[in-house]
């Protein structure tokens, strides 16, 4: 039951991500809303829908709500890798399609997880290692059509994005009260948040949709789905919760295929299988290693 439960936490995790990618395409390479507006938004929505579930589930008073602004080294640390992320994704995807910005996103993902276990004195079996790239290829294999030439500055914002969202998930690993600790990482960006609208104010730009599809990736896809990823990730191995991460592109292939009527190819067939091979051999291959890995 409690193997199911993990699933399903993981599952939805990697669909909000998948989400993210889509939300932020739509409403910034359809013109709908600037970057710095979008991450304004996305992150003030995704503080207030996690502190008004805090409270609901912890049946506090609103006098609760001052426990929240109570903030120590590690809610600095997470609130500034969260901002770092996501102010670099939003920018990012004025540059990039959804396909390439998302391979960019997490192949550095994977390569800062892999970084930082070495660092640890941690080394792959082979098995891990062939899963990896097993995945890996799957994932270039599905996105190279659309590659192209990517721009320059896009590519290298994607990649700050990525590494910022790596150690965001390092930080998580030491996760005790997910749901609080997201809430509280939000919060803190809340600051740098505005910030950045005074350094780019925009609302000119700004549209009803474009500001409905923030809302939407800062309450569900960020909020939750932070919140989510931050209570499975204690059950995972840092590879696993990297390789996992690969799954994300596909998964958005796929959303494609069921919500806007987008072909379902051979390719994509093909790549999914490479993908969910590779995960499975690093599952398989960490089965007996401890969460702690």
């Amino acid at each position: 039951m409690q193997t199911l439960k993990t699933l399903v936490f993981i599952s939805l995790a990697l669909m909000a991500f998948a989400g993210n990618s889509v939300l932020c395409r739509l409403a910034l390479g359809g013109g709908l809303m600037d970057a710095a507006g979008f991450t304004v938004f996305r992150l003030l929505s995704g503080a207030l829908t996690l502190m008004i579930i805090c409270l609901f589930l912890s049946h506090q008073t609103a006098d609760g709500i001052t426990s929240f602004f109570k903030p120590t080294g590690r809610q600095i640390k997470g609130a500034l890798m969260l901002f770092s992320y996501a102010l670099c994704f939003s920018y990012a995807y004025v540059l990039l399609d959804t396909g390439t910005g998302a391979l960019i996103l997490f192949a550095a993902v994977q390569l800062t997880l892999l970084l930082a276990n070495f660092l640890a004195g941690k080394r792959f079996v082979f098995i891990e290692w062939l899963g990896v790239l097993l995945s890996f290829s799957g994932l270039i294999y599905l996105l190279l059509p659309a590659w192209g030439t990517p721009s320059l500055m896009g590519f290298v914002l994607m990649t700050c994005s990525g590494v910022a969202w790596g150690l965001y998930t390092l930080a998580g690993k030491g996760s005790e009260k997910p749901l609080l600790e997201t809430t509280k990482n939000f919060i803190w960006c809340v600051p740098l948040a505005f910030l950045l609208s005074l350094l780019s104010f925009q609302p000119n730009v700004w549209t009803s949709h474009g500001l409905i599809l923030a809302v939407i990736s800062g309450a569900l896809t960020s909020g939750v789905g932070y919140a989510i990823w931050y209570a499975v990730l204690p059950k995972l191995s840092l590879s696993q919760a990297g390789v996992l991460q690969l799954l994300v592109p596909v998964l958005a292939a796929l959303g494609g295929v069921v919500f806007a009527a987008e072909l379902l190819t051979i390719r994509l067939m093909l790549s999914a299988a490479l993908v969910l091979g590779g995960i499975y051999l690093v599952l398989v291959s960490t089965k007996s290693a401890s969460p702690s890995e």
